[in-house]
């Protein structure tokens, strides 16, 4: 993880939220801070190791003007997952 992620999707390869999809809001040396808009607002994000997250193909939500705010995150991981089900019918 070279180029800057932060705005990108990410699932949780370990620990209990397991498969749980997230938008990385900020990185800190080996540490990656997540949202998912729901349990995980912007007020209280979870820290994960690197190590423990897959970066979605690239995907990066543009950033709006006056960031990103919990709702627009939830909307968009919404979407995300909608259109990963319709991939797999």
């Amino acid at each position: 993880m070279d180029e800057n992620i932060v705005g990108m999707l990410a699932a949780s390869k370990a620990g209990h939220d397991k498969d749980s999809v997230y938008v990385i809001i900020r990185e800190e040396g080996e540490y990656i801070y997540v949202v998912d808009g729901r349990i995980r607002t912007m007020e209280r994000p979870k820290r994960k190791n690197k190590k423990h997250v897959q970066l979605i193909k690239k995907k990066r939500l543009p950033e709006p003007e006056n960031g990103f705010d919990d709702l627009e995150i939830k909307k968009r991981i919404k979407e995300y997952l909608r259109e990963r089900e319709e991939r797999n019918v």
